[in-house]
């Protein structure tokens, strides 16, 4: 851009000076929790939503540094934090929000321990999740989320990690329920995105009509059958188990949840690797938690082991895209498109895992346009200023 003539460039464009450099889109992650400041998802949800909002800026302010211009908040965003982006209170990713999850009673979204009986529904409280049974609710909890403005509404299908009371292997909601969701969405031009781990969760919700499915760690061929015939989303979050298993415990992960970790740790890779096989759209996504969000990045280092650098930057940018609605505007460098830019030390088509370590390889990050961080040694000026 150093070489623009004077007399056509606009005076509000930063000018860099990326000579030796490689310049990509901004990365965008599928499946994040970026008000999620501790792993133990029922103790946040008595904090207050001022506190909470401070570790939201903060984890924000981290991933944009990371080169991740957008990211798909997929349980605990609501349109506040969007908005705080969008204005500039808070300096993050922009922030494709879906609200608060939908869980049954015991589901994946219900923070309760076996003891308590109490829920604060609250749309303020920091929870994740809303706990609503039967189709009148369910519809209901739908409802209210797309009036909040969501982009998408997702749903527990299945059991998880981080609730306490659930079995990894369960199916969760019935068939009535789950469409009433899917209808609720498409009547708003949404979609519906669900969290799940065992094939028989997975395929029973690509069937009722399930758009983006979250996990899927334990997928089968079947599974990839109907990904490809519902041309639907699998978004993979590899890096989670892993820290999980590391971190868990001083992260704030209750016992009962590091017990589930072994369920689908080894399992993840081989899912990839059966999805990208199969020709299915996968999406970058990490599902970090806590303390354990500094390790966004690595998700690169894992899907490597079964992906091409191709394959993976596609699933970061433009797959990405085309799934969060911004097609042709996101994930791509093109006229006209928005200008989320990272101007990066290696080339990531030669070698994805450079992307691991977003401080050494990362010169850069532009975002609309403007530049965000620039090092020392990268040469940047606002024109006009």
């Amino acid at each position: 851009m150093s070489n623009i003539p004077a007399e056509h460039v606009s005076r509000e464009w930063d000018i860099v000076d990326a000579s030796g450099k490689y310049v990509m889109p901004g990365l965008i992650d599928g499946h994040v929790h970026v008000t999620a400041a501790t792993a133990d998802l029922g103790e946040m949800a008595t904090w207050s939503p001022t506190y909470v909002a401070a570790h939201t800026a903060r984890n924000l302010r981290a991933m944009l540094h990371r080169g991740f211009t957008t990211v798909r908040d997929v349980a605990g965003a609501d349109f506040g934090v969007a908005m705080a982006v969008e204005e500039g209170l808070f300096e993050g990713p922009r922030v494709v929000f879906g609200g608060k999850a939908l869980s049954q009673s015991g589901g994946h979204g219900d923070m309760r321990s076996m003891g308590m009986n109490m829920i604060d529904p609250h749309q303020c409280c920091p929870s994740i999740g809303i706990v609503c049974d039967g189709v009148d609710a369910v519809r209901k909890a739908a409802r209210d989320q797309l009036r909040t403005g969501a982009h998408h509404i997702k749903i527990m299908l299945s059991g998880g990690v981080a609730s306490p009371t659930d079995r990894v292997d369960s199916t969760q909601f019935s068939e009535s329920e789950i469409l009433a969701v899917v209808e609720e969405a498409e009547g708003a031009n949404r979609y519906v995105c669900g969290h799940a781990y065992t094939a028989r969760a997975v395929n029973r919700g690509l069937r009722l009509g399930v758009r983006c499915i979250e996990h899927g760690n334990l997928i089968d061929d079947e599974s990839v059958k109907l990904f490809v015939e519902k041309d639907a989303y699998l978004v993979p979050t590899l890096i989670t188990y892993e820290r999980l298993k590391a971190d868990g415990e001083a992260a704030g992960l209750p016992a009962a949840s590091r017990e589930k970790v072994d369920t689908v740790l080894h399992a993840g890779v081989d899912a990839l690797d059966r999805a990208n096989k199969g020709g299915v759209k996968i999406v970058f996504g990490t599902d970090l938690l806590g303390a354990m969000q500094v390790h966004q990045s690595q998700e690169f280092r894992i899907r490597a082991q079964v992906q091409t650098a191709q394959e993976v930057l596609l699933s970061a940018t433009i797959t990405a895209a085309e799934l969060i609605g911004f097609e042709g505007k996101l994930g791509v460098v093109a006229a006209g498109a928005i200008a989320d830019l990272l101007i990066v030390n290696g080339n990531p088509l030669e070698d994805v895992t450079v992307l691991a370590d977003p401080e050494a390889s990362i010169s850069s990050v532009i975002q609309g346009g403007r530049v965000v961080s620039t090092p020392a040694g990268l040469t940047a000026e606002l024109v006009g200023q």
